[in-house]
């Protein structure tokens, strides 16, 4: 992240938060869509775009190579979506089940990588388990 050097760590934090205040006294997609084009460079909306296209898939199960086939976004990109939709801040989760995209799967998918993430198995353990989970992350 781009640090200021003349700003306090409070001023930053206040920046960021007007921002958010912003983008919430939005009241539809249209002015979302205007507030966006004028302040994001059309890479930075493709970075995010691309971001938020792998959040369905990834809740439906479907493994990072078969993503990177059907979006174009890096397997790296499926890779942080994918962590933060298991143990990040819980934006995903919350926009995708207000929009009605948050599946089943979701939570088990969630559940497996936050588990994988935390300690790897157990020798011995993995079996049929650890090969479906491999399976799913390099797939």
């Amino acid at each position: 992240m781009k640090t200021h050097r003349s700003l306090t760590p409070r001023q930053e934090a206040l920046a960021e938060r007007n921002l958010y205040t912003a983008i919430a006294a939005l009241r539809d997609a249209e002015e979302v869509r205007a507030f966006f084009r004028d302040l994001c460079t059309p890479a930075e909306l493709q970075a995010m775009a691309d971001r938020w296209s792998v959040v369905d898939y990834l809740n439906r199960g479907l493994p990072y190579r078969e993503i990177h086939h059907l979006t174009g976004v890096s397997v790296t990109t499926i890779g942080r979506v994918a962590r933060f939709l298991a143990a990040g801040n819980g934006g995903y989760g919350l926009v995708a089940e207000r929009l009605g995209k948050w599946h089943l799967h979701a939570a088990r998918a969630a559940a497996s990588a936050a588990a994988t993430t935390a300690e790897p198995p157990a020798p011995g353990r993995a079996g049929a388990q650890g090969r479906r989970r491999e399976g799913s992350r390099n797939g």
